[in-house]
């Protein structure tokens, strides 16, 4: 990727590495909201609407994380790559793979499962962005103690 302008204190080559990382952030965010929907149009049985009125503020949360993302990406000189595409493309994590009218429970297995790994992603991006860009770590560590809360909360529904 070409960059419009490279921000004082960094060079091309780590404002690069910066984009890459959050471009990955910016694909899981993106999906964790497509997926919440999806479970919230899909889930039935016991709890359902407290679940279901649970996962929309979720959503927004997870779109305005994207936003922030994508804000950056474009703040370091960079573009956005907010397409479909893009999420299928940039997925190192595991797919999820519940379909269909299903128990709320097995939804929120399935996500709970889901926010453990994207958690873990964003704290492996962390690590990465600590030495590169503490402006960029900060943003993804405000997503994290976000996510984390949420995760509580799917896991309380559980126990």
């Amino acid at each position: 990727m070409e960059l419009v302008y490279i921000n004082p204190g960094l060079d091309e080559q780590a404002s690069q590495k910066i984009i890459a990382i959050l471009q990955d952030r910016l694909s899981q965010e993106q999906e964790a909201a497509l997926l919440l929907k999806h479970a919230h149009w899909n889930m039935k049985g016991a709890n359902f609407i407290a679940v279901h009125e649970m996962l929309d503020p979720e959503v927004d949360s997870c779109l305005e994380q994207a936003d922030e993302t994508a804000e950056r990406i474009a703040q370091l000189g960079g573009w956005s790559d907010g397409r479909a595409d893009a999420i299928v493309g940039n997925r190192s994590w595991e797919r999820f793979d519940v379909e269909g009218s299903q128990d709320t429970s097995v939804y929120l297995k399935a996500l709970i499962t889901y926010y453990e790994g994207f958690i873990e992603n964003d704290r492996k991006a962390i690590a990465e962005l600590d030495s590169l860009d503490v402006i960029s770590s900060n943003i993804i560590q405000d997503h994290v103690q976000s996510l984390e809360k949420f995760l509580w909360f799917m896991r309380a529904h559980l126990a």
